[in-house]
């Protein structure tokens, strides 16, 4: 049995916020993942400059290592409609890859990694826990995603919430397949569905394009997802040679998110413990910060489980991400009638739609 001060689960945003957090105070901390780094994680790759002051990533000097691309212009639309485009002429984003960002954050981090290690058995003995019989703390943290087994170990059951299902997929464009795409490096296509349950996106990077569609409604997300692609040939950003390979994930958003956040000696960060916003499904912003904020609490009980305080945990990360289960409820028919209008509408697209749901981070109630 290998003994460290804290077991962490997922080694994504979360897991690594926690971790080097926790390891810049001293503490032996280690990081379980099932995947090998680097892995692909289906996401648009969409960072607020709140993430980077977060992490504290220079966008100069992660250029020189991998994938980052400012974002400056968006084109907005309701699926199967003509595009508002805005362009804002200087960074207000930026596009980067998930297999790239994880691995720079979790190798800076400081712990112990230990990627291509599946979760296999959780067990609580002696005021410890003991994963895969192999590992032991004190404390455990569930970054693991949606599907987190330390989650499911505190009750969450996925198949029963009311989860965001999407479909993405990111791939390298050949130069003259670059060369001919009408999403210029830097734009983003933003495309909602009509029932406003729902959108899709296409993020370019480069020569990297990232197509995803992602909605509240399970059984529209295949037809949605297939009228978005064929928009994006219409206009010329899709190559017709291309046939993307979508990958399947989901998500909480924060309102839709009942499951336990903690339990004696363990908490919950990212999308384990459903912290998306309910605007956006930006998860990046919210896994970094409660990242943190779990690490706070840990060494604030200074490994002693019985004095971890899940409650002042929860509470900490409702200033500063807002309520959490409050329930989500679908766009009511005076707002679906009034979408058609209001998306026609530079200045609604501009302040609604991009300025107050996706640039700017959602602010608590």
């Amino acid at each position: 049995m290998t003994a460290c001060d804290v077991l962490i689960v997922g080694g994504g945003p979360a897991g690594s916020a926690c971790a080097a957090k926790l390891a810049r105070s001293g503490m032996d901390v280690v990081v379980l993942d099932r995947a090998l780094f680097p892995r692909d994680k289906p996401c648009a790759g969409w960072i607020t400059p709140e993430v980077l002051a977060r992490t504290g990533l220079d966008p100069g000097e992660y250029a020189r290592q991998a994938v980052i691309e400012p974002l400056e212009g968006f084109r907005v639309s309701l699926l199967g409609g003509r595009a508002v485009e805005i362009d804002f002429g200087h960074p207000v984003s930026y596009a980067i890859r998930r297999c790239e960002f994880d691995t720079y954050l979790l190798g800076r981090s400081g712990a112990r990694v230990r990627s291509g290690s599946p979760v296999e058995s959780i067990e609580r003995r002696d005021g410890r826990w003991i994963v895969n019989g192999e590992w032991e703390a004190p404390v455990l943290i569930g970054a693991g995603g949606h599907f987190c087994p330390v989650a499911r170990r505190l009750g969450a059951v996925p198949a029963q919430e009311t989860a965001v299902a999407a479909q993405e997929a990111e791939f390298e464009m050949s130069e003259a397949e670059a060369a001919r795409c009408m999403l210029a490096p830097g734009w983003v296509d933003l495309a909602f569905a009509p029932d406003l349950c729902g959108y899709g996106w296409c993020v370019r990077k480069g020569r990297w394009l990232n197509i995803g569609f992602g909605t509240l409604i399970h059984s529209r997300l295949k037809p949605q997802l297939d009228q978005y692609i064929a928009s994006l040939r219409r206009a010329q950003i899709l190559p017709d040679s291309r046939t993307p390979a979508f990958h399947g994930h989901a998500y909480l958003l924060r309102a839709a998110a009942r499951r336990p956040l903690f339990g004696e000696g363990v908490l919950l960060a990212g999308d384990a413990a459903g912290l998306a916003f309910d605007s956006s499904g930006e998860g990046i912003l919210p896994a970094i910060i409660s990242g943190r904020l779990a690490a706070e609490a840990v060494l604030e009980a200074g490994l002693r489980p019985e004095k971890l305080d899940g409650a002042a945990y929860a509470l900490a990360l409702s200033r500063e991400l807002g309520a959490r289960g409050e329930g989500w409820r679908a766009p009511g028919w005076l707002q679906r009638a009034a979408a058609p209008f209001a998306f026609r509408s530079a200045a609604f697209v501009r302040r609604e739609i991009l300025e107050k749901r996706f640039l700017r981070r959602e602010s608590p109630e």
